[in-house]
């Protein structure tokens, strides 16, 4: 449920071989992973501290459909665990092969949500030696907001973050702080683009009839915004909106007509809502190969982008701003943040 964000829990820093480093200030030499396990994807960012802020050494990032049929079955399946687990061993190499000081492993909805998923994080430290921290909403909004906040748009105004993932989708109200946004509310609906495609069911999303599907999405979506609504200020005037997850950066890849996709480009870029909405419902009224047809979406991404348009064309409804700010860094980025600020580094 919605509520204020309080001093968040301490984390879990685990090293690719386990254990709990002691606290010290920083060195010049230390490494840092961070590890997201989401409901769609597994993602991995290892990174030295420099200048006020870091250097990315090493990436990963792989489609894993964790969440695959967890709707119906309420468990992570066989499938969706191995390839999981295919793509945490890639990441604990290079954790390894970074020589990485201090790390920590998240993972998210599908792991919350399954009956299985306390199991899953203990295979995946027996096989993987990384242990999986599975953290609630509300952290998982906070690690959100510290990653991506120094890219929203100038103001005093309120200002709504939001992030699509694969098994939930998080806002998080902030107003101005004096180095920071500060958190007033935070709303988890979950919505994310695996679990209402598999909501709405594919025949539905592929059939004659899909931009009624895409309406009953969209309508889906915006009843478990209701009570989060309640919480918005009166006043929605000079607003501001910045936006992390696939969803976003497909889209503004789209809206910018990439042949491929281009993080320089797209991480920092502002479009007007109007174009965000016009490509939304034009992707919604495309069938699944005309889908696949298109730079920056293929194959791996369309099957689901067109829940993550219903899910953006819902927050674009209930706050109304001029213009989307995207973000091509989140969680991740804020872990990193996290660890290297405890270690006392000035970022």
């Amino acid at each position: 449920m919605a509520q204020q964000v309080a001093s968040a829990p301490a984390p879990r820093f685990v090293g690719p071989a386990g254990g709990k480093p002691p606290l010290r200030r920083g060195h010049q030499r230390d490494i840092y992973g961070a590890l997201d396990l989401g409901t769609n994807n597994c993602r991995l960012l290892i990174a030295r501290p420099d200048d006020g802020g870091f250097v990315v050494l090493d990436a990963f990032s792989r489609i894993v459909r964790l969440g695959e049929g967890l709707s119906s079955s309420g468990r992570l399946t066989q499938g969706a665990m191995d390839r999981s687990v295919d793509a945490l061993a890639v990441c604990a190499e290079k954790l390894r092969r970074r020589h990485v000081t201090l790390a920590r492993s998240v993972a998210t909805e599908a792991c919350r949500r399954a009956a299985n998923g306390r199991e899953f994080a203990e295979r995946v430290r027996r096989e993987t030696g990384i242990a999986l921290e599975i953290i609630a909403p509300q952290e998982e909004a906070r690690l959100a907001v510290l990653g991506c906040h120094k890219l929203l748009e100038p103001g005093d105004g309120p200002a709504l973050i939001f992030d699509i993932g694969g098994g939930s989708t998080e806002l998080v109200l902030v107003e101005q702080g004096e180095h920071a946004p500060r958190i007033r509310a935070w709303w988890s609906a979950p919505w994310g683009v695996v679990s209402l495609t598999e909501s709405e069911g594919r025949a539905a999303i592929e059939g004659k009839d899909r931009v009624a599907a895409y309406g009953r999405m969209r309508e889906r979506v915006l009843r478990s915004f209701a009570r989060f609504v309640e919480m918005l200020p009166d006043d929605l005037s000079n607003v501001r909106l910045l936006g992390t997850s696939g969803t976003v950066t497909t889209l503004a890849s789209v809206h910018l007509a990439l042949p491929t996709y281009d993080r320089r480009i797209v991480d920092g870029l502002h479009v007007p809502v109007g174009d965000m909405r016009r490509i939304s419902s034009m992707i919604a009224e495309m069938d699944l190969d005309q889908r696949c047809g298109l730079p920056c979406i293929g194959a791996e991404r369309a099957d689901m982008v067109v829940a993550g348009c219903a899910i953006l064309e819902a927050i674009l409804d209930i706050w109304p701003a001029e213009t989307l700010g995207i973000a091509d860094r989140g969680i991740r980025e804020g872990i990193l943040r996290s660890l290297m600020a405890r270690d006392g580094y000035q970022l």
